[in-house]
């Protein structure tokens, strides 16, 4: 229970918590600016991924298995550092901000690389170094969001986060498209301008976070040991296995939009604009979902996000063709986002103690990343078999027992805000 007082308070990593009565009608100064970050980081990231499948097919001739392997490189990698991040932040009481900026940092540098590296070997390097960049930011940049925040107000605070991190996702891609038009030599424009941004993105993280090395150092140093440990913790250990089952269920962004272009026929040069539609729904409904999960229950809202993933399944098994079937198909595709990825970060936080709340949220991070993976291998096999249609309809099933089974596992001290 939290006292009223008229005074605002300082958490050990660095935020003002604001007094009692003020507590929801402000977020804190930490939140917003790693919001900036995000928001800042992810105009730099989109911006090469938007041109990186062309740039490699196209650019340097690279085989479809080729482009195959470093897409799973980019889109995996990250998975396997994130654990790696999360401990080295929690050691020495809170290394939150300085991992992170190690992390951004790495990723910056790795956008000019891609200029000189034009054989599959060295660019998967890059691409693994900048992916070892997101694994390393990605734990202790929510930690710091978690930590700054107070209990009540953690789902509007991730929800704030997320929509402008969706934010720069968004513009990435716009930015990337007018370079690309603009200029003569676009793909290393691109790439020039990725970087400047991304440096920019790392300077607002050092002159506006704090550093959060403000707290008492814990008696005990955190250890890897000490972080899979936290897996004893009931509720954090139910939270995890959830997150797992729905990860193999979760098929990915990319087969979402190749099996919405084959049903409407969508000509391959505005292929790329469907990702726009699913950023701008989860843009609109991060913090709208985010405070309902404080106010009704973090695990109702989550678990309603698959379910509005699971109506997405549905629409595409369905014979209808109508124009209205992208818009229905992208906007519930962003607000599954919206409703699960900074819900699930706020859920996981209540059961985690802070001298371990980076560790504890790369946990659950780490363990989600790799089985979507596994679903993504998963499904494109089905695919190759069976053909779209009967591995989509598999994937709905497998997501409806995956959702039950989350259902009767869920965990009991989450649904109170």
């Amino acid at each position: 229970m939290y006292v009223a007082d008229s005074r605002a308070s300082t958490s050990a990593h660095g935020a003002v918590r604001p007094s009692a009565g003020r507590r929801r009608a402000a977020l804190a100064p930490t939140v917003l600016a790693l919001g900036t970050v995000s928001l800042v980081t992810d105009v730099s990231s989109e911006m090469v991924t938007a041109v990186l499948p062309l740039y490699l097919v196209t650019g340097l001739g690279l085989s479809p298995l080729g482009f195959g392997l470093l897409d799973g490189v980019y889109n995996g990698f990250s998975a396997l550092v994130r654990l790696v991040g999360g401990h080295f932040a929690d050691r020495g009481g809170g290394r939150h901000k300085w991992v992170a900026g190690l992390g951004y940092g790495i990723s910056a540098v790795c956008k000019p690389l891609l200029l000189v590296a034009h054989a599959l070997t060295p660019i998967g390097v890059v691409l693994a170094a900048d992916r070892t960049g997101k694994g390393l930011w990605t734990a202790p940049r929510d930690a710091l969001i978690s930590l700054s925040s107070t209990p009540e107000t953690r789902g509007r605070a991730f929800g704030v986060h997320r929509a402008m991190d969706t934010a720069g996702a968004l513009l990435g891609p716009l930015v990337a498209f007018w370079i690309l038009r603009a200029t003569v030599d676009g793909y290393d424009a691109v790439f020039t301008v990725s970087f400047c941004v991304a440096v920019l993105g790392l300077l607002v993280l050092v002159l506006f976070v704090p550093g959060g090395r403000g707290g008492a150092v814990p008696a005990e140093r955190p250890t890897l040991r000490a972080a899979l440990a936290l897996l004893r913790r009931r509720e954090l250990r139910r939270i995890t296995v959830c997150a797992l089952l729905l990860g193999l269920a979760t098929v990915s962004d990319s087969f979402v939009y190749l099996l919405l272009q084959r049903r409407l026929g969508v000509p391959d040069r505005w292929f790329a604009l469907l990702p726009l539609g699913t950023a701008a729904a989860f843009l609109l409904l991060a913090v709208v979902f985010g405070r309902l999960a404080d106010r009704v229950g973090r695990w109702a809202v989550f678990l309603g996000g698959h379910g509005a993933l699971l109506v997405v399944y549905a629409l595409l098994l369905t014979s209808w063709r109508g124009s209205g079937l992208p818009y229905l198909v992208l906007a519930l595709h962003g607000a599954f986002y919206a409703a699960t990825d900074g819900v699930l970060m706020a859920t996981a936080s209540d059961s985690v103690p802070e001298a371990l709340r980076s560790s504890g949220l790369a946990v659950v991070q780490t363990g989600q990343a790799l089985t979507r993976f596994a679903c993504s291998l998963l499904f494109g096999a089905a695919w190759t078999v069976w053909g779209d249609r009967a591995a989509l309809a598999a994937a709905a099933v497998a997501l409806a027992v995956c959702a039950a089974s989350s259902l009767t596992l869920r965990p009991k001290g989450t649904v109170t805000a």
